[in-house]
């Protein structure tokens, strides 16, 4: 396992693994996204209260598990940047970030459009949606504060920083709604209680969040692998690389 460990820590081994796995990830996402969007829209029965309406809930719900569960990546990550100094993790941290952000974003808007029929309104103050907000805002946080230093080291090392202090934000958008009175449903999903929603409803909704997941899988992979190229640019391996794909 620690080699395993250390070998994903080179650059040029993880640009060299990944390549292989791209194919099967894309092939894999794509075709859950697919079966999952047709079963949720075409199949999946209307609910007996919002109609046609919760059909959105087979993009946002996914959204926001990716939203979370992609920050949480970075900051672990920034955490093994700080600690073992990893060129690989920074560059996951790095490129995790505007990933992350569009799926907040898509959250956001997601939950505006459902929040229209079902609360009357696009937007309120309410804990789960500012909380969620905030996560959006520490993404593009971690962006601007790579853009405002010239030095990969000392942005690495401030970008760490913000993504570990704002952990703190994820058990509050989790437990939003059960610490306080809230406009937002409780979890649909949850890991030591079956699930409320009925089922012919639950398995197109589990089949597009295994699909989301594949799918921030294939663009970290691509996007890092994109990053790797441009810091190690000048490296014997991606000099050699470049001149076999020119040959």
């Amino acid at each position: 396992m620690w080699t395993f460990f250390h070998k994903m820590g080179s650059p040029r081994w993880f640009y060299q693994i990944s390549g292989q796995w791209l194919p099967w990830i894309a092939i894999l996402s794509f075709g859950l996204l697919l079966v999952g969007t047709v079963w949720g829209l075409a199949y999946a029965p209307a609910d007996f209260r919002q109609g046609n309406s919760y059909r959105i809930i087979y993009v946002h719900v996914p959204s926001s598990a990716i939203a979370l569960a992609g920050y949480m990546l970075m900051a672990f990550a920034a955490a093994i940047s700080l600690i073992w100094k990893m060129k690989l993790a920074e560059v996951v941290m790095k490129c995790a970030a505007p990933i992350g952000a569009g799926m907040a974003f898509i959250s956001l808007i997601s939950g505006a459009l459902w929040g229209k029929p079902t609360w009357g309104t696009y937007w309120v103050w309410d804990a789960r949606l500012t909380s969620m907000l905030i996560l959006f805002f520490l993404y593009l946080g971690v962006i601007a504060l790579y853009e405002a230093f010239e030095d990969n080291v000392s942005a690495s090392k401030a970008c760490a920083v913000l993504s570990l202090v704002g952990t703190v934000n994820i058990p509050i958008i989790y437990w939003s709604v059960e610490w306080w009175n809230s406009l937002h449903q409780p979890a649909t999903l949850k890991l030591t209680e079956e699930s409320t929603m009925h089922s012919d409803m639950l398995q197109p909704l589990l089949i597009m969040i295994a699909g989301f997941y594949c799918f921030y899988t294939l663009l970290l992979l691509m996007h890092s692998r994109s990053e790797i190229l441009v810091r190690e640019r000048n490296t014997k391996w991606v000099k050699e690389l470049v001149a076999k794909r020119l040959a």
